[in-house]
């Protein structure tokens, strides 16, 4: 497992311009719940070290560092992938999953992604740093996610009762 390094660089999230302190789309500001230069690690898989590694040498960074960006070096809008999003969805996914709810949004895959850690097994102290969490909050938002538990749990105690 390789590390994804944070930089200390501050978050541009996509607002409404009525919205920003700057009149822009994107507004620079720091790390939720983070000091200003504050970094954190993110363990990622090797597969997708590769694949970032790939995206990287044929493409760049733009200047501020971010993967993707428009010709002009800009950040893409969220209709932008949006439209983008909605394609990929009716090439992969059967209709009747297109007109579901399911992955309606990008941001639907990193939900995806932490109920598949929480229920593979990985400890929610290992979850949440991942998912840049706290323990509370990725207990209260995804503790219904987990299911299918209760066996594991049992075989677990058993063992550690037997032990």
């Amino acid at each position: 497992m390789e590390r994804l390094c944070g930089t200390g660089d501050p978050a541009r999230p996509q607002a409404n311009k009525r919205w920003t302190n700057s009149g822009e789309t994107h507004d620079e500001r720091g790390l939720k719940h983070r000091a200003k230069d504050d970094t954190r690690d993110i363990p990622i898989p090797p597969v997708l070290v590769v694949a970032l590694r790939e995206h990287i040498a044929r493409y760049g960074t733009a200047e501020d560092g971010r993967l993707f960006r428009t010709s002009k070096g800009r950040p893409f809008s969220s209709s932008a992938y949006s439209a983008v999003w909605q394609e990929a969805r009716r090439l992969a996914f059967t209709p009747e999953q297109v007109a579901s709810p399911l992955a309606a949004r990008p941001y639907d895959l990193r939900h995806a992604a932490v109920s598949l850690w929480l229920n593979a097994g990985v400890p929610a102290t290992e979850v949440a740093k991942r998912a840049g969490h706290s323990v509370d909050v990725l207990l209260r938002v995804y503790a219904r996610c987990m299911e299918g538990q209760q066996h594991r749990a049992n075989g677990k105690i058993a063992d550690a009762l037997s032990g």
